[in-house]
Order: structure tokens, then C-alpha cells, then sequence
């Protein structure tokens, strides 16, 4: 059992602390926020709060800090917990520049210490089968990535919300749920070399857009087609197509709340198959895997190198969104 600061108590910080009260390896005991009202929750799940993450980083008894505070102040924050000597847990988007990300991992290396991304769809386990089957060629050679993460949870925030700011968040469907995708697209892939992203704002007010679309290409030669909206009802589906079969997942319901995944997948000349992926908290077992790491009991699956070009492809898809040109990844 480790036990964690939690900052940020905003809906995703909420929901985390919530998940982590049946969990058997990480236990929250401390909420950190600068507004009343994040600590006011934090105090009903009974941690203890405070405003100020020094709190945090002066308690010997905290092991690791889980940050869900707006993006922006990522870098700085993970610099902070790791320089304390705590191990860290961010929130995606890990950092939105690579300068940022390259420093905040120079930190946690110079400190020794165990870094977890809040990228939980790697650890939903049709998402896991599909990794494998593209790491033992069971599809062929993989060619093409086709995923789809729209939500309508945004629209019931009020104007003013970090969120929805064209400063805070530049292209909003991105870091609110493309950047997932674009996680998974480089786990089966590896990191790209361009970009091509279209953003727009056709169905709501939102400064930062409600609509995204963005094709990434890899030195491969391989593609991944993703999709963001912010005004859709919840969808989420990703598909790989490689050259001797292909297989496709479907959510059922958004990750927060998981009701399970119906697989489909089809090899040439096979029938096709259906199977259903009872629900699982993907949420909760990434950190228990970060756990397992920072206590020495096992591997954490997302590597620094991955974080780092999930970071440069963050970059160029913004540049691209707001440029309308092709970026080359950083």
C-alpha cells in the first residue's frame, strides 16, 4: 500500500479518489487544492486538505503524488514532487510542449523516482488482447489505426471553465479525449513523424473547438485516423486493419463508468468472431501498476520514451489544428 496526495479535486480528481477507496495498493490521504470548493470535496471522502502542494512534498509519510490539475501547471508540479524525491502520477496530457515534457522527465530521472501517466486505456483489457495481437502479427502486418472518442460531457460546463479556454486548452477535443487515441496509436506503431489535424467549431460556443480530426503518419508508412468531438453522445471504438485481418472494439459506456467492450475481429478466410470484455477499472489498475512500481514489484508499462512522443505529437497536432498545414513531430 502506497499512499498518495491527490491534487486537483475538480470531476477527474473527484472521480480518482473515489475509485482509490477499494483499492488494496493505493490509498489516498491527503487532497490538495487552491479552491475551497475542490478541498470541501476532497474533506467528504475524508482526506486530509490543504491549498498548497509543499504540504504534499514535506510529509514524510506521502509516497507519491497523483496531480489532476490543469495542464499547464503539469511541468512545474512534476519537477516539484520529483526534486522532493516522490514518485509521481500525472494526468494527460503529460505535458502540451516537448520542452516542458523534457524537462519534467529529466527531473524524475535525475531523482530515480517511478512516473505514472493517467493514459487508463491501455490498461482495459480488449484493449490489451489488441496490443498483442499487433505485437505477435496475429493480424498480419498492422496498416492502419481508425479510433473514435467523442463525449458530450463538456456541455454542461460553465463557460468560464479551464477547460473550454482557448489559452488553457488551444484545441480542447484533444486533450479532453484524442490524446487517448493518439496513446494507442503509438503503443501499436511507435511514435510518427507528421501530422494533419482539422478543428472546428461547428455545434457549440466553445473558444477552443468542439470537432477534431487528425490523421497521423508513421515512418512505417502506417496511418491512424482519429476522431475527437465534444458535442456527440458518448462513442468510443478503435480498430486496427492489418494485412491479414483486422479487429475492432466498441465501448459501451464512457471509461469513466465502464459496462464492458464488444470485440469484433475477422481473419481472412476465418468466420467472424464476437466476443464480449466484461467491465474492468481500467482507471484504478493503471495506478495500482504504478504502485507495483514504485514499490519494486513490477514493470509500469508506459516508458518515458512513449510519454515523451505522446508529448511532441500533442505539439504538432496544435500546431497543425491552428495552422491547417502538415507538422513534422518534434
Amino acid at each position: 500500500m502506497i499512499d498518495v496526495a491527490i491534487v486537483g479535486l475538480g470531476w477527474w480528481g473527484q472521480n480518482i479518489a473515489s475509485l482509490l477507496t477499494t483499492s488494496e495498493r493505493v490509498r489516498p490521504v491527503l487532497g490538495i487544492d487552491p479552491e475551497p470548493a475542490g478541498r470541501e470535496r476532497a474533506a467528504a471522502l475524508g482526506l486530509a486538505t490543504s491549498a498548497d502542494l509543499r504540504t504534499a512534498l514535506d510529509d514524510p509519510a506521502i509516497d507519491a503524488v497523483v496531480l489532476c490539475s490543469p495542464h499547464r501547471f503539469h511541468s512545474a508540479q512534476i519537477i516539484a514532487v520529483a526534486e522532493a524525491g516522490k514518485h509521481v502520477f500525472c494526468e494527460k496530457p503529460f505535458c502540451t510542449t516537448s520542452e516542458q515534457a523534457d524537462a519534467a522527465l529529466a527531473a524524475v530521472a535525475a531523482a530515480g523516482v517511478r512516473l505514472g501517466i493517467g493514459h487508463e486505456r491501455r490498461f482495459e483489457p480488449a484493449v490489451m488482447e489488441l496490443q498483442e495481437r499487433c505485437r505477435t502479427g496475429d493480424l498480419g502486418i498492422p496498416l492502419v489505426f481508425e479510433g473514435n472518442f467523442s463525449q458530450d460531457k463538456f456541455l454542461a460546463l460553465p463557460p468560464d471553465n479551464w477547460r473550454l479556454s482557448s489559452v488553457e486548452a488551444p484545441v480542447g477535443p484533444l486533450s479532453a479525449t484524442g490524446i487517448h487515441l493518439v496513446d494507442l496509436a503509438i503503443s501499436i506503431f511507435g511514435p510518427p513523424s507528421e501530422v494533419w489535424a482539422r478543428l472546428a467549431t461547428r455545434a457549440t460556443s466553445f473558444s477552443n473547438g468542439d470537432t477534431l480530426s487528425v490523421t497521423l503518419g508513421f515512418p512505417s508508412g502506417a496511418t491512424a485516423v482519429i476522431t475527437a468531438i465534444l458535442t456527440t453522445p458518448f462513442i468510443g471504438r478503435v480498430c486496427v486493419l492489418g494485412s491479414e485481418g483486422w479487429s475492432e472494439i466498441r465501448d459501451r459506456n464512457h471509461p469513466e463508468s465502464p459496462e464492458g467492450w464488444d470485440v469484433t475481429t475477422v481473419h481472412r478466410g476465418g468466420e467472424k468472431e464476437e466476443r464480449f470484455f466484461p467491465p474492468s477499472a481500467a482507471v484504478r489498475d493503471n495506478l495500482e501498476r504504478f504502485a507495483d512500481a514504485v514499490e519494486g514489484v513490477g514493470e509500469y508499462p508506459v516508458s518515458a520514451a512513449d510519454i515523451r512522443a505522446n508529448v511532441a505529437t500533442f505539439e504538432a497536432i496544435t500546431r497543425s489544428a491552428l495552422s491547417g498545414a502538415v507538422e513534422k513531430v518534434g
